[in-house]
């Protein structure tokens, strides 16, 4: 889901013993993945006031392509998302083969806020086509999620929002996201090299509850990185360059909830570049 774990994920799943794989293949896999990252980025964002997450997911993949899941971090837990401590996805979708090394995914994402404000959920729907050539993965992909509450700009002056007041209460938005990924292992070495580069074009604002995607309208996101498998465990470490290009005239309008919290006061933007570090494990 979230391209750091997801690309971890993969790595740890080349890396399970070989006699894990020699019982019977049922028509139901189950597979998951655990994490602990120093800062929960989404879409280049910050998602935990640049302070540490756990994060976990389970999907459940029918020999048919079917499959269905949940995901979950917690979150900074102050002004966003209507104050919601954590956040909870369930999706589900189809994967098709396309070839010996090409699949096309398609799915839905619903986006939980347990214990936020009102109106913070929203729905994505989202397509994927992902290859492999030798050591070499590439996926590129496209989500969408319709006009929304959650998503609506019903702040659209700077009083209004620091006075926590909306002056368009009701409206909805829509969000469009487009990226690409890309990774390779390292020959002969426990290493995968990874790259991101992800566009977003929604709603200029935060929205009625801080739930904006596209907090500043339009706006790149991108990741380099490795991931490092640790011989004879289930573990990976990883370590990834977080950057958007979000300039500081744009965080304006979108102040003080654009800003971390330390809870002594306000402090550097969340979308500001960072060294993202991970521990995960995938089953």
């Amino acid at each position: 889901m979230k391209y750091q774990i997801a690309c971890a994920a993969l790595a740890l799943m080349s890396s399970v013993p070989a006699f894990a794989q020699e019982e019977p293949a049922g028509p139901v896999t189950i597979s998951g993945s655990v994490a602990l990252v120093s800062d929960y980025r989404f879409r280049g964002v910050s998602q935990t006031d640049k302070g540490m997450a756990i994060q976990g997911g389970i999907t459940a993949t029918h020999e048919s392509g079917l499959y269905a899941g949940t995901w979950a971090s917690n979150l900074g837990g102050w002004g966003r998302f209507g104050g919601a401590n954590m956040e909870l996805d369930l999706f589900a979708g189809y994967a098709i083969p396309l070839g010996d090394s090409a699949t096309l995914d398609g799915g839905l994402t619903w986006y939980m806020y347990p214990s936020g404000a009102d109106e913070t959920d929203f729905a994505e729907v989202y397509l994927k086509l992902s290859s492999q050539v030798g050591p070499v993965k590439g996926l590129l992909g496209v989500a969408y999620a319709p006009k929304q509450q959650a998503l609506g700009k019903v702040y659209n002056n700077a009083a209004s929002n620091a006075a926590g007041i909306p002056d368009n209460p009701g409206d909805k938005e829509d969000n469009l996201y487009v990226w690409g990924d890309i990774s390779g292992s390292v020959p002969n070495t426990p290493v995968t090299l990874k790259a991101h580069l992800g566009w977003s074009n929604g709603n200029s604002g935060l929205g009625p509850n801080g739930t904006s995607i596209a907090p500043t309208g339009k706006y790149l996101d991108w990741l380099v990185g490795a991931d490092v498998a640790i011989p004879g465990t289930p573990l990976t470490l990883g370590v990834a360059y977080v950057d958007t290009d979000i300039a500081r005239v744009e965080e304006n309008y979108i102040r003080p909830n654009f800003m971390v919290n330390d809870g002594k006061g306000f402090g550097e933007s969340i979308a500001r570049s960072q060294v993202v570090f991970s521990l995960s494990a995938a089953f």
